[in-house]
């Protein structure tokens, strides 16, 4: 798999096709916390994910032994030469985190390089205008990083550290390079599990990207076998922070049979990653479409049928077989191709719905948030602000809630200061329109002074429309009257937050509605 053509900075104008019927459902079954026993076991009990979390054969638990499903997002910026995340040139990262958490994702995962530890780094591309961003002034990359982590654990998600490059220049294949030894790896590393220690927020570290040839598993030379390298790293960051989870990608190649980057994981079954501290290895696989590159499994007479099969080989049978959890850090596509849309309709059923198997399933985080990944495009398009709504809703059934806030600062996780009347506004915006059909969706932003539990939408159409799909809400309709009420996992939304939905109706051509916003 080609690295340089995903992080290629141009956006890319893909042609993006409606996915095949019946993949947007509606999120109320999705977002539900459906974890199996602790579910079952009763109302009163705790929302799933609080404090630092541990393994327990295929499923990730958290601190009260309730089972969690990652199901989360990708925002890089921080392994570029910009040494930050992408897209505050244009937006406030609260913002940007409000939305991701508005429209489902329960967890960030932020791609770094080694670059941001040296002294000389300093970040760039940041806008400070009008207001954006202004806490962010005058600070460096790990500072910066500090406040996202904060932020993101105020909203209830939690954040995973990953360890993309070791530089900024390029993708290594080994952890490892002449400018960057292993020493330099393992004490960054070990930087920032000091650093978060006593931050659940962070709850682990994906100690390098995509190990690929002539990266090896079990071959037993230490200079190439990358799962005795995830040993020797894992063991030093659990030695300053035990209460991390260790996120161990694949390789290229094992015993001869290849495949994406960091997704072959055939080899993790005979050799097990074995830390100091037990319950703290997920296993972690990437897998991609045609718009990344072309393999040999897209182009089978049996395809997609034959998908399932390839997954089970290369990573999903450590999770049938009970060996350990497997979270999918990165898998992505422009959508532009019949291929890729077969390819992630195919993936997001074998990851197994919320609605159905609750956190039973495998974990994952979507690349990426950011559109100018050259070869997927993103959740958002080109103005860092429109959500790809056909994209995003590739992804419902699998979406899991959000986890319990810090309840600290503001914009957070539920809280808010109370006595004061719920308040919000609702705007619709028409995403496209093809005359028999079209797209819509609606924002609704928090305007008053504390948080909101919960609200719903409520408009008449002027003409004959009728809703024939929506998603991240709910709705009714009855002639023309509709009402929209929130998903389980954006029903709650900090005071100046926003939250949003979308939805494809028929016919086209119609004036936009007047939108009256109810909270509470």
């Amino acid at each position: 798999m080609f690295r340089s053509l995903r992080r290629a900075l141009g956006v890319v104008a893909a042609a993006l096709l409606l996915p095949l019927a019946g993949v947007h459902v509606a999120q109320a079954d999705v977002a539900r916390t459906a974890t199996g026993a602790a579910s079952a076991a009763g109302a009163t009990a705790a929302a799933p994910g609080a404090g630092y979390w541990h393994t327990s054969g295929r499923q990730i638990l958290d601190a009260a032994g309730q089972p969690v499903r990652i199901a989360g997002i990708n925002w890089f910026g921080f392994e570029t030469a910009n040494y930050v995340v992408h897209g505050l040139w244009s937006r406030d990262y609260k913002s940007m985190i409000d939305q991701m958490k508005s429209l489902g994702y329960n967890t960030i995962r932020l791609p770094y390089s080694d670059d941001i530890f040296k002294s000389g780094t300093v970040p760039n591309s940041i806008d400070f205008s009008n207001g954006k961003n202004t806490d962010l002034q005058g600070l460096n990359s790990l500072q910066i990083m500090d406040k996202l982590v904060a932020y993101a654990g105020q909203d209830g998600l939690k954040v995973i550290l990953d360890r993309h490059r070791p530089d900024a220049s390029a993708q290594s294949a080994l952890w490892y390079t002449a400018a960057v030894p292993e020493s330099t790896w393992i004490a960054n590393l070990c930087a920032l599990a000091t650093r978060y220690a006593g931050q659940s927020t962070v709850i682990g570290i994906d100690l390098h990207n995509e190990p690929h040839d002539p990266a090896c598993w079990g071959c037993g030379d230490v200079a190439t076998d990358w799962r005795l390298a995830a040993q020797r790293a894992g063991d030093a960051v659990l030695s300053v922070n035990p209460d991390l989870l260790i996120f161990v990608e694949g390789v290229q190649t094992y015993n001869g049979v290849s495949g994406w980057w960091g997704g072959n994981l055939m080899g993790a079954g005979q050799y097990p990653v074995q830390l100091s501290v037990p319950n703290r290895v997920v296993y972690s696989a990437h897998d991609y479409a045609t718009s990344v590159a072309q393999q040999p499994w897209f182009s089978d007479p049996s395809f997609p049928a034959n998908m399932p099969g390839v997954w089970d080989k290369y990573w999903g049978y450590l999770f049938q077989q009970n060996i350990a959890p497997v979270w999918v850090g990165e898998f992505g596509t422009t959508l532009a191709s019949t291929v890729d849309q077969k390819w992630l309709t195919a993936l997001v059923s074998y990851l197994r719905p919320t609605s159905t198997y609750g956190a039973d399933s495998f974990s994952w985080t979507f690349w990426s948030w950011n559109p100018n990944s050259g070869d997927t495009g993103g959740i958002l398009k080109d103005d860092w602000q429109t959500v790809d709504t056909v994209k995003d809703g590739y992804l419902a059934s699998i979406k899991a809630p959000a986890f319990p806030g810090t309840g600290t600062g503001g914009g957070g996780g539920g809280g808010g200061g109370g006595g004061s009347t719920a308040a919000c506004a609702a705007t619709y915006t028409t995403t496209s329109d093809w005359g028999s059909g079209f797209n819509a969706s609606v924002t609704v932003k928090n305007t008053g002074a504390s948080a909101l539990k919960s609200w719903q939408v409520k408009w008449t159409w002027p003409g004959s429309q009728q809703i024939t799909n929506m998603w991240n809400a709910t709705y009714t309709q009855s002639g023309t009257s509709v009402t929209a009420v929130n998903a389980d996992h954006n029903g709650a939304v900090a005071a100046g937050g926003s939250a949003s939905f979308g939805f494809g109706g028929a016919p086209g051509g119609g004036t936009a509605p007047t939108l009256s916003c109810t909270a509470t």
